[in-house]
């Protein structure tokens, strides 16, 4: 068996993931930016032309590049966000090689995804939010998809997910806001300045989404947020009902698998 934890940024993903790991012993945990075979957020996807390029540009840390490297046939993965280097314009130089928020044509971005999916062979893994979170959010607030167009693409992801075994746990919040206000509080620094906050409120300003409609701040976000969790929650339900366990946001208790 596999596990995907998904739900909205704060409803307590990386709480779960953490107890599910402590449970399941012998099970292989995959964070969000860690090396995983089917989800790419936080690393850099290459041909082995760019790779060399990259190791040529930034000579100097070019061991710390490799260690965190890892080859998928002709391609190279470089989980650039765990590299700690002081080397000016590095993680912004490598963020550019992303799949997501619209740096590759559609054909080309569905692809990766369901290639991905489709080689993924191993077991006992948990996964946190690899199925949703970022397609989605690059699919609503990068290319202004449609809900039928999202719902489209992961029924594809569903065929090629066919002859897995796995569970989603799936994380439905209630109280948005109040979710947001506790990780605003818990992604500051020591003094109380807001670290992750004002990058997520501006990613969603600056996205062609939110620029379509005219609309920018707080409450636009949290509608958004409320528009992506009734999407991937009907997404659970009529394309993966005999998949998905959903759970109330940090009130699930023990039994949550």
């Amino acid at each position: 068996m596999n596990y995907f934890i998904e739900g909205l940024q704060g409803s307590g993903k990386s709480t779960l993931v953490q107890k599910l790991s402590e449970k399941k012993n012998g099970y292989v945990t995959v964070r969000e930016g860690d090396y995983s075979p089917v989800e790419l957020a936080w690393c850099a996807y290459v041909d082995c032309n760019t790779y060399e390029n990259i190791i040529n540009k930034y000579s100097e840390i070019s061991d710390l590049i490799k260690e965190k490297t890892y080859s998928e046939n002709d391609m190279k993965i470089i989980c650039y966000t765990q590299i700690m280097t002081d080397v000016p314009g590095f993680h912004k130089d490598l963020e550019q090689y992303e799949i997501y928020n619209g740096r590759r044509e559609f054909d080309e971005f569905k692809s990766i995804i369901l290639s991905r999916y489709s080689a993924w062979n191993s077991n006992n893994m948990i996964f946190e939010c690899s199925l949703f979170q970022n397609t989605i959010e690059d699919m609503i607030l990068y290319r202004c998809a449609s809900d039928e167009e999202i719902i489209n693409l992961y029924r594809e992801i569903r065929d090629v997910l066919s002859d897995k075994e796995f569970k989603i746990l799936y994380l439905k919040a209630d109280d948005l806001k109040g979710n947001l206000d506790v990780i605003r509080k818990e992604r500051s620094d020591e003094n109380g300045n807001e670290l992750w906050f004002p990058l997520m409120m501006n990613y969603f300003n600056e996205s062609p989404y939110a620029k379509s409609k005219g609309v920018s701040g707080e409450e636009e976000l949290i509608n958004h947020f409320k528009h992506r969790q009734e999407l991937e929650l009907k997404i659970c339900n009529e394309l993966f009902a005999d998949k998905v366990v959903i759970l109330e946001s940090k009130k699930y208790g023990d039994n949550y698998d």
